[in-house]
């Protein structure tokens, strides 16, 4: 929660220099739960009267290989980024519905070809992908626009940070003609413009949009770190391994 008192303070702060800037409201939830998901998107309504687009960006990973991955580990991560996309949607439909509003997902590009170490969350990013198309042609006759944006290797997030040694990084970005990999920033406009769409009436849906330097795919990086650091996945870090057990 403190991360995102924090986020709302600067949001908040920007407002009051700038109204054109908007405001901005912390409610804690946990994905996982529909009634917890629920309560937030009442205190939502409370607060500002309506709701007019959801993201769901909530995700969890760690890196591990497929014989060593426990039901509990494989079935968390599908549990926090799909059913939680699911229950963050199904939860807001009718203000959607009402609003004609729209729905981001932040997918991700690890399934399109198969990535070392990321067989559960390959796998849950593949059921958003799915879910975004699906949810785009039943909710479409509502008016409801429902998108998503994949993203490659984005350097300045948490999980780059915690998953890919710096070395690696190194290496990887040779490769890249731009010598950068993704930012947040590179997000952030995009999922900016996709919201821009509605504002200019561009019926555009069901649609998901990879974000991503090719010469950097996740599976190259994962690759890499594999024969670089081959005993990474069996790293006793308290989070991953916590999240993995039985």
């Amino acid at each position: 929660m403190e991360h995102l008192e924090a986020a709302t303070k600067t949001i908040n702060e920007a407002h009051g220099q700038d109204t054109n800037v908007g405001e901005a409201f912390a409610v804690a939830a946990d994905v996982r739960s529909p009634d917890e998901v629920e309560r937030a998107i009442a205190a939502t309504i409370d607060r500002f009267g309506k709701i007019d687009i959801v993201v769901n960006g909530a995700a969890g990973n760690f890196l591990c290989k497929a014989e060593e991955l426990s039901p509990n580990g494989f079935g968390t991560v599908v549990d926090i980024d799909l059913k939680g996309t699911f229950n963050v949607c199904r939860a807001a439909f009718a203000q959607l519905k009402e609003q004609r509003g729209q729905i981001l997902n932040i997918s991700a590009t690890l399934h399109y070809l198969g990535t070392p170490m990321q067989l559960h969350v390959s796998a849950a990013k593949a059921g958003v992908d799915a879910l975004t198309r699906n949810l785009a042609v039943e909710w479409g006759r509502y008016g409801i626009r429902v998108n998503a944006i994949a993203p490659g290797p984005i350097e300045d997030t948490e999980g780059m940070k915690r998953l890919v040694p710096e070395p690696v990084k190194d290496k990887l970005r040779k490769n890249i003609p731009l010598g950068r990999f993704g930012r947040i920033s590179d997000i952030e406009r995009a999922a900016g413009g996709s919201a821009a769409l509605r504002a200019v009436r561009l019926c555009l849906t069901g649609v998901v949009s990879s974000i991503s330097f090719r010469e950097a795919e996740p599976r190259e990086i994962l690759q890499c770190i594999a024969t670089e650091r081959p005993s990474l996945s069996a790293r006793k870090a308290a989070k991953p391994q916590a999240v993995n057990e039985d």
